[in-house]
């Protein structure tokens, strides 16, 4: 039991937490790059903001896929999956962000701040263990 929760530990806190997160800020800066080239090209910002985050979603699909978890599998199946994970997190993000508004009483700053943990938390896993999964190797089971 002790050996199962180490190596759950050790394959939820790898580099790909780091990655992830790095990837989570270019993917937000390229995002409203998008968003505000296509604002200045008059799209209007409902359009925009559609075209920016469906540019990120994009971006961030395939830079964690082939740098964050460096995924062999099936490309398709995978982006499918990814977008029911983000989905799903937005869901969670906006649903904490509005009880931490509207039942706990705090301002849309902190309730906004407050969103993101359920959203990269739910992110993060979804894409770590549903999305790419890997198969452990007997070295890796070795090291353990």
């Amino acid at each position: 039991m002790a050996h199962n929760i180490m190596s759950l530990r050790k394959n939820l806190f790898d580099t790909t937490v780091v990655r992830y997160s790095l990837v989570g800020v270019v993917n937000t800066l390229f995002g409203l790059t998008m968003i505000y080239c296509a604002i200045f090209l008059g799209l209007g910002d409902i359009i925009a903001n559609l075209f920016g985050y469906c540019c990120g979603l994009l971006l961030s699909f395939k830079l964690n896929s082939n740098w964050t978890f460096q995924y062999q599998g099936q490309q398709l199946r995978a982006f499918y999956i990814f977008c029911a994970v983000i989905v799903t997190s937005y869901l969670l993000n906006l649903s904490m962000v509005m009880m931490a508004i509207h039942l706990i009483g705090l301002n849309s700053y902190i309730g906004q701040a407050i969103g993101i943990i359920p959203y990269a938390s739910f992110s993060y896993l979804g894409c770590r263990f549903l999305v790419f999964p890997y198969k452990v190797t007997s070295s890796a089971q070795e090291d353990t």
